[in-house]
């Protein structure tokens, strides 16, 4: 089985470009969002070329990223059936589900910012921009501990790491509310 590690290079490589689009993402939606709010003409330019810089992102790298790396996925399973039967492997697919949610989720947050609507405020999308970045820490700490036990130090560290990013968040926010050009 020499291909099975093709395919699995071909997975991993998907998933690394899916989540670059998961990650850049949300800060052009931030970018769009704070754009909308611009005196004329500057609010037309800035919302035309951002718009532009995200539907080339999520159409060209992370739809495709996101396609590509659950079906080399699917064909790893369907290669060596055997791992389901590991308890961490289970978890892992909890968290692929949740990934799967969250890109969809993106997806329609995405439409709205390219019909022009506006839902959400920047600092929500701010912290939307966390929730690919838990779901790959949850992830990656599986796949290389491969245990569902040591799993439940890997939330503990999950939930430390929020701690710390919503702490960096609500220090980045006083920054920005005293030095609006930051």
């Amino acid at each position: 089985m020499e291909y099975y590690n093709y395919i699995k290079a071909l997975h991993l490589i998907f998933v690394i470009t899916w989540f670059a689009g998961l990650f850049y993402i949300p800060r052009l939606f931030v970018y769009q969002i704070e754009a909308s709010y611009k005196p004329s003409p500057e609010k037309e330019i800035l919302g035309k070329q951002l718009k532009l810089m995200a539907k080339r992102l999520w159409s060209i790298i992370a739809w495709p990223s996101a396609i590509l790396a659950v079906l080399f996925g699917l064909i790893l399973l369907y290669l060596n059936p055997y791992i389901l039967q590991n308890d961490w492997m289970q978890v892992k697919l909890g968290f692929v589900v949740l990934l799967i949610i969250y890109h969809l989720q993106t997806h329609v947050y995405f439409n709205q910012l390219q019909n022009n609507v506006v839902k959400k405020s920047s600092n929500f999308m701010r912290l939307w921009n966390e929730g690919a970045t838990f779901i790959l820490f949850a992830v990656i700490f599986l796949v290389l501990l491969k245990s569902a036990f040591n799993w439940i130090f890997g939330v503990a560290g999950i939930f430390a790491l929020g701690l710390l990013l919503m702490l960096g968040f609500k220090v980045y926010k006083t920054i920005r509310n005293k030095n609006p050009e930051a």
